[in-house]
């Protein structure tokens, strides 16, 4: 386990500092800065795999959403005030949707990574990026926010906000605000899964490069 450490450091910091930078909006709400640094995710499973294999990185993804379920727990409890009316610092739609895209689109990552490893270096954490940053995206917007999905007339309520009509990515056809906010996370998330190919490869290169 004390070989993983490094790597369950870095993803317990990426997931703490997500769930800190979500709060900051950017752009008129249309992206938070917690958009760019959640992706980042997807890079340390990436190389525990290509490091230490399959199984090495389910660990890693399993400790870092130990600490997403201990952060949503605490943002459940801490009220914020404001239009003249409370609501929780993490409503528990979000809370349910982060958790469970967070698992699943990891673990699917994991699988695909291990599938495409014996190819080219960079098919693998870019193939397994993709889909996964999909599928996380799908996931958590739609447990999150969409109108088709309930989980309590409470819990709705604290999302309500994100169900009205808004132009399609501030210029396109009405749609649900959610769905821009999907779109937009999503384009962040396929640029910096190709971005991550730099320091993938050079984060790997120097890490196998260390005699044993």
């Amino acid at each position: 386990m004390t070989r993983l450490l490094p790597g369950i450091l870095a993803m317990a910091a990426v997931v703490v500092a997500s769930n800190i930078l979500v709060q900051f909006l950017i752009l008129d709400g249309l992206l938070t800065w917690g958009a760019f640094t959640y992706p980042l995710a997807f890079l340390v499973t990436d190389i525990t795999n290509r490091i230490y294999g399959a199984q090495a990185a389910r660990k890693v993804v399993l400790a870092g959403f130990a600490v997403g379920i201990a952060c949503s727990l605490i943002g459940t409890q801490i009220t914020l005030q404001g239009d003249g009316y409370t609501y929780p610092a993490v409503a528990l739609r979000v809370a349910i949707g982060s958790a469970t895209a967070f698992l699943v689109a990891q673990m699917l990552d994991v699988a695909v990574f291990a599938r495409l490893r014996e190819g080219a270096w960079w098919r693998a954490p870019l193939a397994s990026t993709l889909i996964g940053s999909t599928v996380d995206t799908a996931l958590f917007f739609s447990i999150a926010f969409a109108g088709f999905l309930s989980v309590g007339a409470a819990a709705d309520a604290d999302i309500a906000w994100a169900q009205g009509p808004a132009p399609l990515l501030t210029f396109g056809p009405e749609a649900p605000l959610w769905v821009t906010l999907a779109l937009a996370d999503w384009g962040v998330k396929l640029a910096i899964a190709l971005a991550a190919l730099v320091p993938f490869r050079l984060i790997v290169g120097r890490l196998m490069s260390r005699p044993a």
